[in-house]
């Protein structure tokens, strides 16, 4: 029984559930970019390149035999290239979110704080204080 009330615990740790969350945003995002490399940012790459489309490129170094039933043996480069494109575009969408939130930390750390308010004790001693130096003057 320790075993699964430990494991609970560890589960339902803020850290676990966030990282968690984290992975979930970041596949989903993940799906985003890809679509925007396919279908968004190639087709324009591959109009300007003469009509070329990366994810069709390969260096076929055995052809398939329908009658072996052997599949065909190629270096797909072109899908390579595509997740290049998209590792690039992650990483620079990361790059902003960080920056963004180190922009924002920036504005918090020069905000000037205000200076907290004496707490009792200080404000009984300085008020002894100021009847000590009445009765010297």
């Amino acid at each position: 029984m320790g075993f699964v009330k430990e494991f609970k615990e560890f589960a339902m740790r803020g850290n676990v559930v966030d990282l968690a969350v984290g992975v979930i945003i970041g596949a989903a995002f993940g799906s985003i970019v890809t679509s925007l490399v396919n279908d968004v940012i190639m087709p324009p790459i591959g109009y300007l390149t003469g009509g070329v489309d990366f994810s069709d490129k390969k260096i076929l170094l055995k052809a398939a035999d329908e009658a072996a039933k052997t599949p065909e043996v190629a270096i797909l480069y072109g899908k390579f290239i595509n997740t290049v494109i998209q590792f690039l575009i992650v990483a620079f969408c990361i790059f902003l979110v960080v920056k963004a939130i180190n922009a924002l930390k920036k504005k918090e750390e020069t905000a000037p704080s205000a200076p907290p308010a004496p707490s009792k004790e200080e404000v009984l001693l300085t008020q002894i204080r100021d009847i000590l130096a009445g009765q010297r003057g």
